[in-house]
């Protein structure tokens, strides 16, 4: 009888013991099996698209300059992205799995019924993908690598250059010719046309100082793109928007230090540095901006070729109606 309790306690022993070694092996499978997204694996699938990116959608009859900047912070991606207008903002969803990237754009910012939906690979240094129009018909884009625009020395500047003669648009080109309302010239002034083309200067510029006064109406609109990118904004909204969409602002990225006062209908001066993407902005003699970075294109810019040198362009197409004077430009030699 003793031997068979023995027996017993052996064989009950021997069970708990398989059992536990069935969990222990159960379990660590479970973790090998479920690792969580931000293991190593996966982060290191992520990594590629981490970073800013120049895009270019295609859309019919011309190409649409964007902008995306993807990060990770504590295993979980965000986006933010300048869309073909607006400004930088947030998006609700961007998945990266099995080497391809998904991101939204809401239709509310895109103006339409259904989000806007990006699908792209990566291939080499190129991200390149597919999304749809409005109509449902698929659109092309492509992204590649934003520039650091580090400068390794400091600028040696040029001879200043007027831009506007004061005469005529000699030496600028409206975005539209055919336009109804087009850009004139009034008292030595550029006045803008409201709802209508942007003025773009014919020389190219990279790094550079740009004076320019200005006088916004009652209720106008309008901005300064450098290198026809990055728009500086001029606005006196009935309802204005936050404070990188205001006046001294770039717009979506960078907030004025101080809102100057609002003066609608009285000259105004902005004079600006530029030097690969670092920004200063002094607004009637005060610096509202200091040495910032501009991390990329704004809604509105001409192209995402942020390496490349760009013209100066006033925007027209926004309401109501801002002059200019006084266009002077120093280039870095």
């Amino acid at each position: 009888m003793a031997t068979n309790v023995n027996s017993s306690h052996r064989n009950a022993i021997l069970r708990r013991k398989i059992f536990a070694f069935t969990t222990l092996i159960l379990t660590f499978s479970l973790q090998v099996y479920s690792q969580p997204k931000n293991s190593a694996d996966t982060a290191s699938s992520v990594q590629p698209f981490l970073g800013r990116w120049d895009l270019t959608l295609k859309t019919p009859g011309h190409d649409s300059p964007s902008w995306l900047e993807i990060t990770q912070e504590n295993g979980k991606l965000s986006a933010r992205m300048v869309s073909r207008w607006g400004h930088a903002r947030p998006l609700p969803k961007v998945e990266i799995a099995n080497d391809q990237i998904t991101f939204v754009s809401p239709k509310e910012e895109e103006e339409r019924k259904d989000d806007m939906v990006f699908v792209g690979k990566l291939s080499g240094k190129t991200l390149s993908g597919t999304t749809t129009g409005p109509d449902g018909t698929p659109w092309q884009w492509t992204g590649v690598r934003a520039p650091s625009l580090k400068r390794t020395s400091a600028p040696k500047w040029g001879t200043p250059t007027q831009l506007f003669n004061g005469k005529d648009l000699s030496g600028w080109t409206m975005s539209d010719p055919k336009a109804t309302a087009t850009w004139k010239v009034e008292n030595g002034t550029l006045v803008s046309p409201g709802h209508d083309p942007e003025l773009i200067s014919d020389a190219k510029f990279e790094d550079f100082k740009l004076h320019v006064e200005f006088n916004c109406a009652p209720g106008s609109n309008s901005g300064i793109y450098l290198r026809g990118r990055y728009e500086l904004q001029i606005e006196d909204d009935p309802e204005p928007e936050g404070p990188t969409m205001r006046t001294g602002g770039v717009y979506g990225f960078l907030a004025p230090s101080s809102e100057q006062p609002r003066k609608p209908g009285e000259w105004q001066t902005y004079d600006m540095t530029l030097v690969g993407r670092v920004v200063t902005v002094v607004q009637n003699g005060h610096t509202i901006i200091n040495q910032q970075e501009i991390p990329g294109i704004t809604g509105g810019a001409l192209d995402s070729a942020e390496g490349l040198p760009g013209p100066i362009y006033l925007q027209g197409s926004e309401a109501g109606h801002v002059a200019f004077r006084n266009i002077t430009i120093t280039p870095a030699r």
